[in-house]
């Protein structure tokens, strides 16, 4: 029997290897696989299957038929997985609006990025003709273009939505320590290395119509890989000491739309705090949201925290919604025996939730939507730090730990732990506090930083730097941790070259795009010239 030629090879190689409505079939199922990758279900190795089914989904796929299986993996992933969006407005009939144009607008910029992946195979595979090569350059090329896709994701339109990013499935998986060292960008980046070559051994056997040493050569280099990311241990970070803390969920009504009185959220979070009255701890840490009125402005709401910190004896680290002249921050305080000697307001707001981009406009679209969003906040421009009698603590409210460069700039700033303050009470009874917790897990390990998460509904926990939970508080309950914190100094590769790192990721995959398409257009018009002239 006749070997078939490179050229055929390559040929059959670039044609697609699922017609395109089995292409729609395997893209669904990877989005819903995705899915149960992120908690609650949690099944990080769902991750792998996911980007595997993308792939194929994508092999030999022009731009059109690119967008649409990209599109329906975006879809049947954003749709299930954020459908907590449809909580926050409460019983209003068009409740869902948020939730699908939010899942919408990320199904889009999915789509659009499965045609530079599906572009990556078919310009490689045109453009590079020996064999081994070939494979490198795409799998480079197209786990580079997948990372660049969520970085643009996680950063426009409007400072992006880093949710659901797949390196931050991972953080219960044995690959997780390699965060440490590459970050969660650089964590999705090796995801896809290591499934792109077996997508690579199914072209190659697709193209060859047989078995051949080279395809299954290729299968070799993602179980190699798998084993080296497993293996890999924690950048070590150097343990300090500890802080005592108590880490209070009032379980009260903090919901936008909840119905409350004046103060009702305080006195939630005085009455599960009282544990710890007898308790010699070192810092009382409330959720974001857990005093609903500005204790900068409202006398009354000051007095109780005075009495409070004497209560207690200790500082509190309490957030409120914060004035400023005609400006409004969530602003994170250290209230002491001496007022708020310390502040932090939230440097990433939530558009359309805390406050609305361009609300002239929105308005005109939603008149009826946008006018129940009556918050305005500010994004603020301080430093993500308090000190807590000599410790250095990093914060982040609420959506700001989705973001690394906040993250790291507490940990530039001297933060020995991390302390989330964070409000889920819009979405109670569903994922969106565990899926929030995944990524306070992937911050600790990242940083090598114990890390508290208090929420007002729940869950609460305390993380240990390994991503461990040592204590947790169950969603819907009052209650409060009293745990000895452990210090530690240090800066992980991922922290100290995070940037760098994002960059490289980011720029790297779209120049290498670029240059291809323009080295194919080039080759292309020399060959119509020689075919003129010949």
């Amino acid at each position: 029997m006749r070997e078939p030629s490179e050229k055929e090879t390559a040929g059959a190689a670039s044609a697609a290897l699922l017609p395109l409505w089995a292409a729609v079939l395997a893209a669904a199922a990877g989005g819903l696989a995705l899915v149960a990758a992120f908690p609650a279900l949690g099944i990080w190795p769902l991750s792998f299957v996911a980007v595997a089914l993308s792939l194929l989904s994508l092999i030999g796929r022009r731009a059109g038929g690119a967008l649409l299986v990209g599109a329906v993996f975006g879809a049947s992933f954003y749709l299930p997985h954020i459908d907590w969006a449809a909580s926050f407005l409460g019983d209003h009939p068009l409740r869902w609006v948020p939730w699908v144009a939010l899942a919408g607008v990320e199904t889009l910029f999915t789509g659009l990025g499965a045609i530079l992946i599906s572009l990556a195979y078919r310009w490689v595979q045109a453009l590079v003709a020996r064999p081994r090569l070939r494979t490198a350059v795409t799998t480079l090329l197209v786990a580079g273009v997948w990372t660049s896709r969520e970085l643009v994701m996680g950063s426009w339109p409007y400072g992006g939505f880093p949710w659901g990013r797949i390196g931050m499935s991972l953080g219960e998986s044995p690959f997780a320590p390699l965060a440490s060292w590459v970050g969660p960008s650089g964590l999705t980046f090796l995801l896809v290395l290591a499934v792109a070559p077996a997508i690579e051994s199914a072209r190659h056997l697709a193209a060859a119509r047989r078995e051949n040493r080279r395809a299954w050569r290729t299968a070799v280099w993602p179980v190699a890989l798998l084993i080296v990311m497993a293996i890999v241990p924690q950048f070590p970070t150097t343990a300090t000491g500890s802080i005592r803390v108590a880490a209070v969920q009032g379980d009260g009504p903090a919901a936008y739309l909840d119905e409350r009185e004046r103060y009702d959220v305080l006195e939630a979070q005085l009455a599960a705090s009282e544990p710890a009255a007898d308790e010699a701890v070192d810092l009382v840490l409330w959720p974001e949201g857990g005093v609903d009125a500005d204790p900068l402005a409202d006398a009354n709401a000051a007095l109780v925290l005075d009495r409070a910190v004497n209560a207690l004896g200790a500082p509190i680290l309490m957030n409120a919604a914060v004035a400023d002249g005609d400006l409004v921050y969530n602003t994170s305080m250290l209230w002491t025996a001496d007022g708020a000697e310390q502040s932090h307001a939230k440097r990433y707001p939530v558009p359309f939730g805390e406050y609305v981009p361009q609300r002239e406009l929105y308005e005109r679209i939603a008149p009826g939507l946008i006018g129940m969003i009556q918050r305005e906040y500010t994004p603020g421009d301080d430093s993500p730090t308090v000190d807590v009698d000599g410790t250095t603590v990093g914060l982040a409210i609420c959506f700001d730990v989705l973001f690394d460069q906040l993250v790291a700039e507490g940990i530039d700033d001297g933060a020995q732990a991390l302390m989330f303050q964070t409000n889920n009470a819009d979405f109670r009874g569903t994922d969106e506090n565990l899926q929030q917790l995944a990524f306070a897990r992937m911050r600790a390990i990242e940083t090598g930083r114990s890390v508290v998460n208090v929420s007002t509904v729940g869950t609460s926990q305390v993380i240990a730097p390994d991503g461990r939970t040592l204590e947790q508080i169950p969603s819907d309950e009052p209650g409060v941790i009293v745990a000895d914190v452990e210090l530690r100094d240090g800066t992980t590769p991922a922290v100290a070259a995070g940037e760098a790192i994002r960059s490289l990721l980011l720029w790297i995959p779209l120049v290498a795009i670029a240059v291809l398409g323009a080295a194919l257009d080039r080759m292309r018009r020399m060959r119509a010239e020689a075919n003129a002239r010949g």
